[in-house]
């Protein structure tokens, strides 16, 4: 007799949606079952930003709370292609010592955005040469890069995000897939891009979002296909993270926050959604 697979996914989410305070933000993953946090800001400063000293301070923390660092979800390459590239390189750098200090071996990235009426294809080689340059130096220092499908950026469409991943062809950079940008360029995210891009798929990030009006959603209340992404994951042997990004009480282009009570009902949501799977979040 074969036995049954039982699909087992490690829940994170992003700390500053719940407070400033990582502390707070701790607390609340940890009531929510989840033992890992991405990191995109503490004490209101951004990743890249801390210095020395605080990022010592928050490395403590975590290790007194017994918490892992799922990713650094740096801003990396979320300003337009024509900003200085030598200030992304530095950003890069920041970001690598913080996942070296967090324990982390992925940061979170983007794929530049461009001025209204500028042609997106127009982009392109500019936009690959960035990210290959990017996935050398993230190579040689033993991390991964993980490309969020944000709208407004090159890679936003399921067949950008896989010219830009089969273009620069390196180990080092995979997809962070998330299924509420998808709806807000139009796309329909499973049906339009999980076969092609599932390859190279390595991390999950959890939101949902309405076709109508494109707001956000909890998981499994949108347009998004979290069912169907979620089941064909469970069933194909994904065994990485899933971290929750929900946007439920704002969304800013540095990112979102939700607030302990909404961010527990996106928590609640997700977890229905794969106790229905039967997959199980540790």
């Amino acid at each position: 007799m074969t036995a049954s697979f039982t699909p087992t996914w490690t829940l994170s989410g992003f700390g500053d949606e719940i407070h400033e305070d990582p502390r707070i933000q701790i607390a609340v993953l940890q009531a929510l079952g989840a033992q890992h946090i991405e990191v995109r800001s503490a004490w209101g400063i951004n990743i890249v930003e801390l210095d020395d000293a605080r990022l010592e301070e928050l490395r403590a923390l975590l290790a007194e709370q017994e918490m892992g660092v799922s990713a650094i979800a740096s801003p990396l390459g979320k300003v337009d292609i024509t900003s200085d590239f030598d200030a992304e390189l530095a950003r890069l750098d920041r970001a690598i010592n913080a996942a070296k200090v967090l324990n982390s071996r992925y940061i979170r990235i983007f794929s530049f955005y461009y001025g209204e009426g500028v042609d997106v294809d127009s982009i392109r080689e500019p936009v690959i040469e960035r990210l290959t340059r990017f996935a050398e130096i993230a190579q040689a220092a033993g991390i991964v890069l993980l490309h969020e499908n944000e709208k407004d950026i090159y890679g936003d469409t399921p067949a950008r995000v896989l010219d830009l991943i089969t273009s620069v062809n390196s180990p080092a950079l995979r997809v962070a897939w998330d299924n509420a940008n998808y709806v807000q360029v139009g796309a329909v995210p499973f049906d339009d891009g999980f076969e092609d891009l599932r390859p190279y798929l390595e991390y999950l990030q959890v939101k949902d979002a309405l076709a109508s009006d494109h707001s956000v959603v909890a998981a499994g209340e949108g347009d998004g296909q979290l069912r169907e992404t979620l089941g064909a994951l469970a069933s194909d042997g994904f065994a990485g993270f899933a971290s929750l990004e929900p946007h439920l009480s704002d969304a800013f282009a540095t990112g979102g926050f939700s607030g302990a009570a909404a961010f527990g009902r996106a928590a609640r949501a997700f977890r229905g959604l794969t106790d229905e799977l039967g997959v199980t979040l540790k």
